[in-house]
């Protein structure tokens, strides 16, 4: 079962990673009333922004993975 903070980023990086237009502040409010502080906030935000730039750039260069 996953805690309120689990659950929270879960759904803010679902969101951010299928609707990124679609993020608001209240978003990242949902984050920090689960206990995140900015640091916290920005981090995840980073590092899903950060998964997606890199699988675009491998999709775009037809990227595949080594046996």
């Amino acid at each position: 079962m996953l805690d309120i903070v689990e659950r929270a980023l879960i759904d803010y990086t679902d969101k951010l990673t299928r609707n990124p237009r679609r993020m608001c502040a209240s978003d990242v409010e949902s984050l920090r009333s689960a206990g995140l502080d900015d640091r916290a906030v920005h981090d995840a935000c980073a590092i899903v922004a950060y998964f997606a730039f890199v699988n675009r750039i491998a999709d775009g260069l037809g990227v595949e993975l080594e046996s």
